[in-house]
C-alpha cells in the first residue's frame, strides 16, 4: 500500500463535476464533511484527494470550508462559461501556479460571479468589462480560503459552454432558499416549454459530460 505524502483538497460546486475525475482517479469513498453536500476521498499513488462540493456561489463554499483542514494544496475546479470567444467546450483553463501537466491547457483568468451568466450578450459585456477568459461562481472564494489557511492555491477549470452559447433557462430563477439549484423546479420550467428548453438542456448536458471527461483526463495527467 502506498504511503500518502500529500493531501489535495479539490473544491467544486456540484458532485457531478467530479464524475470525470473519479472515473480517472477512482470513485473513492464517501467521507464525513460538515457543511458539504458531497465529499469523497480518493487516493492515487502517494496523493490523497478530498473532493468536496456544496453548491454554487461564495456562501455555500464558505460553509463547506468553515473548518481549516491540514492539506498541502487547495484546488478550485469544475465547469466554467467561456468569455473568450476562442475557447471551446472541453478546453482546460489554469489560472496560476501551473501544474506539471502532460496535456495542453490554456492559461487564463476566471471571473467569479454570484449568479449564472445566462446569455451570450452578458458574456460579451463581462468579457469587455473584466477581460477575463471565463466565468464561474466559486473560484475567488476558494482562493480566499487558501490564503486564510496559508496554503498554495490552484485553479483548474473546464469550459462547459462557449461564449456564443445561451443557457437553456435562466437558472438563477430556480435556486432554493439555500442557493442551490432546484432540479425539480428546472424540470418543471423545461416542461412548460418542451420544444425549446428540453433540447437545449440535453445539449448542455452533453457538453457538461464532455467537459467532465476532459477534466478527469487532465487531472490524471497532472502531478500535484
Amino acid at each position: 500500500m502506498a504511503i500518502v505524502e500529500r493531501t489535495v483538497l479539490v473544491v467544486a460546486a456540484e458532485g457531478l463535476e467530479f464524475d470525470g475525475i473519479r472515473k480517472q482517479l477512482g470513485s473513492g469513498t464517501a467521507i464525513a464533511w460538515p457543511g458539504a453536500a458531497f465529499a469523497h476521498e480518493v487516493t492515487r499513488g502517494s496523493v490523497c484527494y478530498w473532493l468536496v462540493a456544496n453548491g454554487p456561489g461564495p456562501r455555500l463554499v464558505k460553509e463547506a470550508l468553515a473548518e481549516k483542514k491540514r492539506v498541502q494544496l487547495m484546488v478550485s475546479t469544475g465547469f466554467c462559461g467561456a468569455l473568450d470567444p476562442e475557447l471551446r467546450v472541453g478546453d482546460i483553463i489554469v489560472t496560476s501556479n501551473l501544474p506539471q501537466a502532460s496535456l495542453p491547457f490554456k492559461h487564463g483568468t476566471i471571473h467569479s460571479a454570484d449568479r449564472v451568466v445566462v446569455t451570450k450578450e452578458e458574456k460579451r459585456e463581462l468579457r469587455n468589462s473584466t477581460g477575463a477568459s471565463a466565468v464561474d461562481m466559486e473560484a475567488a472564494t476558494v482562493e480566499q480560503k487558501a490564503r486564510e489557511w496559508g496554503i498554495p492555491y490552484l485553479c483548474i477549470r473546464v469550459v462547459s459552454d462557449s461564449a456564443s452559447d445561451d443557457m437553456p433557462l435562466d437558472f438563477n430563477q430556480y435556486r432554493d432558499r439555500d442557493g442551490r439549484f432546484s432540479r425539480s423546479r428546472i424540470a418543471r420550467a423545461a416542461l412548460s416549454q418542451p420544444f425549446t428548453s428540453i433540447p437545449a438542456l440535453l445539449r448542455l448536458n452533453k457538453s457538461c459530460r464532455h467537459a467532465s471527461e476532459k477534466l478527469g483526463v487532465f487531472f490524471a495527467n497532472c502531478r500535484f
